[in-house]
C-alpha cells in the first residue's frame, strides 16, 4: 500500500551561473529608478514550488521533468539554492488569492503519472547582494515585492497547502426593521446603494412580509450597481432647469437615427457588431478595469484583459478574439512620492505593473495587442485610468444576442469559483478613500489566461456545432449577474452547490457572487449536453450543470436543498428607482499664457516631442505580441528602423483573403478639462482620424464609447451631459454611430483630510470599420526624397488651448480647437478617396504635438529630412503646434496634384520630403532654422526607455 505524506515537499529552481536573470535585473532596475536605493549590487531569483500529499522521490521527478529545464537552470529539493546573499525574501499569493500556476501544476502533475498529489503552489524567492540595511529591505520589499492586497512575505514553510473550510450558514437580514442610519450603515462599504435604494429594498420584503437572505441583498446590490445597470446614464437629468432625456437614451436614438446599413447589433450584448465579408461579422468592446487596477494594478489589468475577451467570446452565439487593445492615463511616473495619497500605489509603479498585466494575459493567450495609447496627467495620481478593448469575427447569421427557453439548462464553462472578485461589482461603484485597499481588498483577481484560452477553443467548437443557445460571460457580480440576466425574461433555478469551487468554506452568497475569472455561461438544450461534455473534455475544459432556466420570472437558488434566494425577475432587473440628477457646469478659467516663445527651436521641439503625452511609447508596444496570428497587416510600429509610429492597426481575420478591419481610438483629458463638449469632439474626431489615416472608409465604420468620468456630483454630471451631448452630434452629423459602450463613474478619491481628487474627465472613443483590400491603405512613415508634403483639413490655428505647447509655457488656455463634424466629414472622405486611389505615399493625422510631431515621426518612419514653408500670416508656434484634430499630413509623388484630390476641402502645400536627417523651415522664401532629427529622435524615445529599462 503507498505511503501517504503529510509533508509538504519545496523544489527550488533558478538560472545556471552566467544566464542573465531578466527578472532580478528588472527589480533591481525598479530599486534604482523607482526607490533610488544604490546599494544593493545585484538581484538572484529562483521559483519556489511547493507540493503536498506526495514525497521527496516524485518531487524530485517533477523536478526533472516538468519544473527544470536542465540546459540552463538547476534545482534543488527540500533545499536552499541562493547562496551568498544578504538578504532572502520570499514572497507568495496570500491563500485564497488566485494562483493561475497552482491547478496548472496539479494537471502536469497528473498527466505524468504523479498520484496522491493534494496541493501545489508557487512562488517567487529573491536574494539582494551588497550593503544593505534592514530599513533598505523593508522599504524594497513594500514599495516593489508586496502587494499587501494579495501577497505576503513567506516567513516559514507553511503547515499545509490546503485551504479547508465550512461553509457558512445563510444569514437573514433584519431589513424590515432598519432606520434609515441603519440601512446606510449597511450599504456602506459593501452594497453602495443610497437610501432611495434601500427604502425601494426594505418596501419590497415589507410586502413579502419576510426579511432577505445575504444572498437575496447581494443579488440585488450587484444588479442595481452603478457597474451593472448603468443608473446614472439611465437616469432623468435636469439641466439649466430643463429635463433631457437619460444618456444612454440619447446615444441609443443617434445610433438608431443613422439607420446604418451595416450595424447587426448596437447596445444589446456584450459587444457590438457590424457587417464584414462572405457571411462574417466582426465585433468590438472596450471596458475600464480602473478601480481593481488602482489597488493591484497586475491583476487588475491583467484580469481588465481577460473581462473584455470574455465579452468578445460572449457575444451572439460567440466569437473568436482576434485583437487587444488598452488605453491607460496615469500621472507622471516621476511625480514626487509625497504627493501620492494615501491609500494609493506611485504612477511608475502602476505603470509598469500594468503593462505587465496586459502583456501576459494577451501574450499567453495567444491574442495581438496592437493598438493604444498612454495619457499622463498629474491628477490621475489618485487613481489611473485603465482602459482594455477586444475585438472578434464570428459568422453574421450567429451575431444576434441569444435567449434561453425554459428548460435549458444552465452550464457553466472555465475556472472555478472562489472568494476572488467578490463585490468587484458594487465595490468599482464606488469612490477611492485611503481605506479603499484594505476594506476591498477580495475584489482583486489573478487572471489564469491559459483556462480562458481552452475554455473559448471549447465554445467556438459547440457554437459551430449548434449546441449553444444563448451565451454570456460571468464577469461582474459572477453567477448572479450571468444568469439573472440571461434568466430575466424566463426565470432560473440554480443549485449553488454543484458549482466547482477553488476550496471549501465558501458560503452560499459567495459561490453566487463570486467574480474568479475564465467562468462562461450557456443556454443549452438538455438533447445537447453530452456532446457539449465531449467538446470539453476534449479541450481539457471543467464544464458543470448548475441548474435550468424556468418559465416562472423568478432567480431562485439553493444550496443543499436550502432555499437561499427567491427574487421575481420584475424587481430584480425592473425595481430600481430612476434617479433624477441635475446636472450644471460652470466654464473654468484657464488663462492664456503670459509670455511668448523666443529662444531655441531645436529646444523647444525636443521638449514638445519629448512631453509624456507625445513620446514614443514603442518600449510599451514591443512587450505585446502584436502579430500573433498573423493577421497584422499594418503594425503598430514601421518604418525603416521599425520605430516609426502608426495611426490605427489593420488585420486581416479572414486566412488568405485581402479584407482588413482598421481598429484605432482617441482621447484626450486635458481638453475635457477645459470644454467638455469640444474636448468630446476632440476626442472623436482622433479616433476616426486615425483610422481613415490608415484607409478606413468613414461610411463603413462604427464607435465605441467609454466614459471615465469622477463621481457623479452636479458639476461632474454637467460636463457628463455636454460630453453625450457631442457624442450625439457627431453620430447626427457624421453618420458614424456607436454601436457599444461603457461608463465608469466613480474616479474621485476623498482623504481623511478632506482631500478631493477627482481625475480629469475621460471620454475614449474607438472605431472600427472594415476594408476590402489591406492594399489600399497607408501608413505614417515617409517613403523618398522630393514628395509633396500636403497639410488637408480644417483648423484655426489660434485655437492652442490645451496643448503641449502652452503646458510648456506654463498655461493651459481656453481657446481650444472646436471641430465642426459636418466638415470633418467632408475631409475625411477625401483622404480616404486619396488613399483608396493608391496616390498617397504616406499619411498621419495631426493630434498632440501638433504638425510639428506629425512631421517628425513621418521623418522618424522614413529616415528623411523636409524642408517646410511657414505661412507669413500664422505665427510660426501656432502653426507647428496647433493640435486640431481631423487634419493630416500627406505625402504625394512629386508629379501628383494636390488640388485634383483636394479639390472640396481645404489643402496646403507646405514643402517637400529631402535626404539628410533634418527639418528646414522657411518663411517667405528666407530659412529661418534647422532641427536635426537625431537629437530630436533621441529626445522622442527617451522618456519610456527611462521608465521601461529599455
Amino acid at each position: 500500500m503507498r505511503e501517504v505524506y503529510n509533508v509538504i515537499q519545496e523544489v527550488r529552481v533558478t538560472l545556471k551561473p552566467g544566464i542573465p536573470d531578466s527578472k532580478g535585473e528588472e527589480v533591481l532596475y525598479e530599486v534604482r529608478h523607482a526607490l533610488g536605493v544604490e546599494n544593493i549590487e545585484r538581484v538572484k531569483t529562483a521559483r519556489v514550488f511547493r507540493f503536498e500529499g506526495i514525497g521527496e522521490e516524485e518531487a524530485r521527478f517533477l523536478a526533472e521533468n516538468l519544473l527544470s529545464e536542465g540546459v540552463f537552470q538547476v534545482y534543488r529539493v527540500n533545499a536552499p539554492i541562493i547562496e551568498g546573499a544578504a538578504e532572502i525574501v520570499e514572497v507568495a499569493y496570500r491563500p485564497g488569492v488566485m494562483n493561475p500556476e497552482a491547478e496548472s501544476l496539479m494537471k502536469s502533475a497528473r498527466y505524468l503519472g504523479v498520484k496522491g498529489l493534494l496541493a501545489a503552489d508557487s512562488s517567487w524567492e529573491y536574494g539582494f547582494y551588497g550593503r544593505l540595511s534592514p530599513a533598505d529591505v523593508e522599504r524594497v520589499v513594500n514599495s516593489l515585492l508586496v502587494n499587501p492586497t494579495v501577497e505576503y512575505v513567506v516567513k516559514e514553510r507553511p503547515a499545509t497547502l490546503l485551504i479547508r473550510g465550512t461553509a457558512g450558514r445563510t444569514k437573514t437580514v433584519p431589513i424590515r426593521e432598519m432606520s434609515d442610519a441603519e440601512l446606510l450603515e449597511l450599504s456602506a462599504d459593501r452594497l453602495f446603494l443610497n437610501l432611495e435604494e434601500m427604502k425601494a429594498i426594505q418596501n419590497y420584503f415589507n410586502r413579502l412580509g419576510r426579511d432577505p437572505t445575504d444572498c437575496e441583498i447581494e443579488t440585488i446590490a450587484q444588479t442595481w450597481s452603478e457597474h451593472c445597470v448603468h443608473k446614472t446614464f439611465k437616469a432623468r437629468i435636469v439641466a439649466g432647469g430643463v429635463e433631457k432625456e437619460p444618456f444612454l437614451t440619447r446615444l441609443k436614438k443617434a445610433t438608431a437615427s443613422c439607420g446604418h446599413p451595416l450595424v447587426l447589433s448596437a447596445f444589446v450584448d456584450n459587444s457590438g457588431v457590424m457587417e464584414f465579408y462572405e457571411g462574417m461579422a466582426v465585433c468590438g468592446k472596450v471596458e475600464t478595469h480602473n478601480s481593481p487596477s488602482a489597488i493591484e494594478p497586475y491583476g487588475g489589468a491583467m484580469t481588465g484583459s481577460g473581462g473584455v475577451f470574455r465579452d468578445i467570446a460572449g457575444t451572439g452565439r460567440g466569437a473568436k478574439v482576434i485583437a487587444s487593445t488598452d488605453m491607460f492615463c496615469f500621472a507622471p511616473p516621476d511625480t514626487p512620492r509625497h504627493e501620492i495619497p494615501p491609500g494609493c500605489l506611485h504612477p511608475h509603479y502602476l505603470l509598469r505593473r500594468v503593462v505587465a498585466g496586459v502583456r501576459d494575459y494577451g501574450n499567453r493567450m495567444g491574442i495581438p495587442t496592437n493598438n493604444g495609447s498612454v495619457h499622463f496627467h498629474r491628477d490621475f495620481r489618485a487613481k489611473p485610468t485603465v482602459i482594455v478593448g477586444a475585438y472578434g469575427i464570428l459568422p453574421a447569421a450567429l451575431s444576434q444576442k441569444g435567449t434561453p427557453r425554459p428548460g435549458d439548462l444552465v452550464v457553466v464553462l472555465g475556472g472555478r469559483t472562489g472568494r476572488d472578485g467578490i463585490h468587484g461589482a458594487t465595490f468599482s461603484s464606488g469612490e477611492m478613500t485611503d481605506r479603499t485597499i484594505e476594506v476591498n481588498a477580495s475584489a482583486v483577481q489573478i487572471g489564469h489566461p491559459i483556462e480562458e484560452k481552452r475554455t473559448f477553443d471549447a465554445i467556438l467548437a459547440a457554437r459551430d456545432e449548434g449546441l449553444i443557445r444563448a451565451i454570456t460571460d460571468c464577469g461582474a457580480g459572477g453567477f448572479s449577474s450571468a444568469v439573472g440576466e440571461m434568466g430575466a425574461e424566463t426565470g432560473a433555478h440554480l443549485e449553488l452547490e454543484k458549482a466547482p469551487l477553488k476550496y471549501s468554506g465558501l458560503a452560499p452568497w459567495e459561490i453566487l457572487l463570486s467574480e474568479s475569472q475564465e467562468r462562461m455561461v450557456l443556454a443549452v438544450a438538455p438533447e445537447h449536453l453530452e456532446r457539449l461534455l465531449d467538446i470539453c473534455r476534449l479541450y481539457n475544459v471543467e464544464a458543470t450543470v448548475l441548474g435550468r432556466f424556468t418559465e416562472n420570472r423568478r432567480f431562485t437558488a439553493t444550496y443543499n436543498g436550502e432555499k437561499v434566494l427567491d427574487l421575481e425577475m420584475d424587481f430584480l432587473h425592473g425595481g430600481l428607482p430612476q434617479r433624477v440628477l441635475k446636472a450644471s457646469w460652470k466654464r473654468p478659467s484657464f488663462p492664456e499664457p503670459k509670455s511668448e516663445f523666443s529662444g531655441d527651436w531645436q529646444e523647444l521641439w525636443e521638449k514638445v516631442l519629448g512631453h509624456l503625452n507625445v513620446c514614443s511609447k514603442e518600449p510599451i508596444v514591443r512587450m505585446y505580441d502584436h502579430g500573433v496570428q498573423g493577421t497584422c497587416a499594418l503594425p503598430p510600429y514601421a518604418g525603416v528602423e521599425h520605430d516609426g509610429p502608426g495611426d490605427g492597426v489593420v488585420l486581416t481575420p479572414i486566412l488568405g483573403k485581402p479584407y482588413g478591419v482598421i481598429i484605432a481610438h482617441g482621447l484626450n483629458p486635458v481638453l475635457n478639462l477645459i470644454d467638455p463638449y469640444y474636448g468630446s469632439l476632440w476626442a472623436a474626431t482622433e479616433a476616426v482620424s486615425n483610422a481613415v489615416a490608415c484607409g478606413a472608409n468613414p461610411d463603413e465604420m462604427v464607435l465605441i464609447d467609454n466614459f471615465i468620468w469622477p463621481f457623479p456630483d452636479e458639476e461632474s454630471l454637467g460636463a457628463l451631459d455636454m460630453a453625450v451631448d457631442a457624442c450625439v452630434d457627431f453620430v447626427r452629423e457624421t453618420g458614424m454611430p456607436f454601436i457599444s459602450g461603457k461608463d465608469s463613474l466613480s474616479s474621485t478619491y476623498r482623504g481623511r483630510d478632506g482631500t478631493v481628487i477627482k481625475i480629469p474627465p475621460v471620454l475614449c472613443v474607438s472605431a472600427f470599420g472594415r476594408i476590402p483590400d489591406v492594399a489600399q491603405t497607408a501608413s505614417p512613415d515617409f517613403k523618398a526624397g522630393g514628395s509633396r508634403i500636403v497639410l488637408v483639413g480644417y483648423r484655426n490655428d489660434g485655437e492652442m488651448g490645451g496643448s503641449i505647447y502652452y503646458e510648456l509655457l506654463g498655461a493651459t488656455g481656453s481657446n481650444l480647437p472646436k471641430i465642426k463634424p459636418r466638415l470633418l466629414k467632408e475631409v475625411l472622405l477625401a483622404v480616404y478617396g486619396a488613399i483608396s486611389s493608391r496616390r498617397v505615399l504616406a499619411c498621419h493625422d495631426i493630434s498632440e504635438g501638433g504638425l510639428a510631431a506629425a512631421l517628425a515621426e513621418m521623418c522618424f518612419g522614413g529616415g528623411l529630412g523636409a524642408e517646410i514653408e511657414i505661412p507669413s500670416n500664422v505665427p510660426a508656434e501656432n502653426f507647428l503646434f496647433n493640435e486640431t484634430a481631423g487634419c493630416f499630413l500627406i505625402e504625394l509623388s512629386a508629379d501628383a496634384e494636390p488640388s485634383v484630390l483636394f479639390n472640396r476641402v481645404p489643402w496646403l502645400e507646405i514643402g517637400r520630403t529631402k535626404t539628410g536627417f533634418t527639418v528646414v523651415c522657411y518663411s517667405k522664401g528666407a530659412r529661418e532654422f534647422t532641427v536635426d532629427l537625431k537629437s530630436l529622435k533621441r529626445a522622442w524615445q527617451r522618456p519610456m526607455k527611462e521608465v521601461f529599462g529599455s
